[in-house]
């Protein structure tokens, strides 16, 4: 991480030849209250192939079966405050399942699973009659947040277009803690392209 992403309410620069800035945390939560977003529902497909749920969603296997869910993420595994599935609560399905023990704190470090996450929703799609289903309890802050880094890693959206793309399809709001990793994550991947784009105007 940069000098430049450690104070989370300073918007960031990273390119100077790109008009994007990444806004700071306070911007970004303040991104969730303008506008219109979606009313609250159970589940949402929020880009093609990928839905995001709650825990209702989550336990009605037959119903993830009629929508067509081959994959499901849970991102909040775990005893205590979670949802109880796991690999064998989908034994008699096809469905193949993650589960990441994430907290709903904004203390806790979600970004340890942007990476696998991300791998596991890319790796799904790569089919295309796939679909996945993130979930978590209420489907607003750690399956968003997952489903948020997957389109800042693999489908090159910045955090802000990717919070307008979901948030204009679920009702979702990731705690302000998380909101600082997504920011952390975008700056990091806007200075990749730069160091990339560098490289290519050298050779």
């Amino acid at each position: 991480m940069t000098s430049r992403s450690k104070n989370p309410y300073a918007a960031v620069q990273v390119d100077p030849d790109s008009d994007y800035i990444t806004p700071g945390t306070l911007d970004l939560e303040q991104q969730f209250w303008t506008g219109t977003a979606a009313k609250y529902t159970h589940v949402n497909q929020v880009w093609p192939g990928v839905y995001i749920g709650d825990e209702k969603t989550a336990l009605e296997v037959q119903g993830l079966v009629d929508l067509g869910i081959t994959h499901v993420l849970n991102a909040a595994e775990g005893k205590f405050n979670n949802v109880l599935t796991g690999a064998e609560y989908y034994r008699d399905t096809d469905i193949e399942y993650f589960g990441v023990e994430a907290d709903d704190k904004p203390t806790f470090n979600i970004s340890q699973y942007f990476c696998p996450a991300a791998k596991f929703i890319h790796e799904a799609l790569s089919h295309p009659q796939n679909k996945v289903l993130v979930h978590c309890v209420m489907g607003r802050s750690r399956s968003a947040t997952l489903v948020l880094a997957y389109l800042m890693m693999k489908r090159n959206l910045t955090v802000v277009d990717a919070i307008e793309h979901v948030r204009q399809r679920r009702c979702i709001l990731p705690n302000h803690g998380f909101l600082k990793q997504l920011r952390a994550l975008d700056i990091a991947l806007q200075e990749e392209r730069l160091r990339q784009k560098r490289e290519t105007q050298q050779q």
